[in-house]
């Protein structure tokens, strides 16, 4: 395969995975906000609609995506390893790890969650859904930027899109408990 072709492949599979990452923990606020009902057979009729949708989501997209997107990163490494000695691709590679880490333990939730083991709130599930966010932005960052931004520049703006996110989720975590006063 030519070089044009495995990067198209590689950023078709990144969007995929990253699709997928945003909508199964989407998923996974409905399943737990839907452990909270009253009524015992709308929650069940609920826990077996999003387990299914959860699981063909998972291993249908998430999963292949996750191992196709490593696939062709590795053959645009081959291809051009001397993107390894740059700094910029380094702090990318860190964050793709961070990004792992982070599917793994979206793994971990969603065997729980198979299980009927609730152990995180919605709230949580929602401040979680954010580090993917984060890493996305930094990732695309560094890969349009790469060395033409100073590095602590980065990092600020990195952190102060974190806190504006943060905030964002808890100004909507007071509207809706507002309304749901009402």
């Amino acid at each position: 395969m030519d070089y044009l072709t495995i990067k198209a492949l590689h950023i078709i599979f990144v969007v995929t995975w990253f699709s997928g990452l945003f909508y199964i923990v989407r998923l996974f606020i409905y399943h737990t906000e839907a452990s909270q009902k009253t009524d015992e057979q709308e929650k069940q009729i609920l826990f077996k609609q999003f387990k299914i949708m959860e699981k063909r989501l998972w291993y249908g997209i998430t999963w292949p995506s996750a191992i196709l997107t490593l696939l062709f990163a590795t053959m645009l490494l081959i291809k051009n390893p001397g993107w390894l000695t740059q700094g910029w691709m380094h702090i990318k590679l860190t964050f793709v790890v961070a990004l792992y880490a982070y599917h793994f333990y979206t793994h971990r939730i969603f065997k729980q969650l198979q299980k009927d083991n609730f152990k995180w709130s919605g709230f949580y599930l929602r401040m979680y859904n954010e580090v993917a966010t984060v890493i996305l932005v930094a990732v695309v960052f560094l890969v349009v930027l790469k060395n033409s931004i100073s590095w602590i520049w980065g990092v600020v703006g990195i952190v102060l899109f974190a806190v504006l996110l943060m905030m964002a989720i808890r100004i909507y975590k007071r509207i809706r408990e507002k309304n749901n006063e009402q």
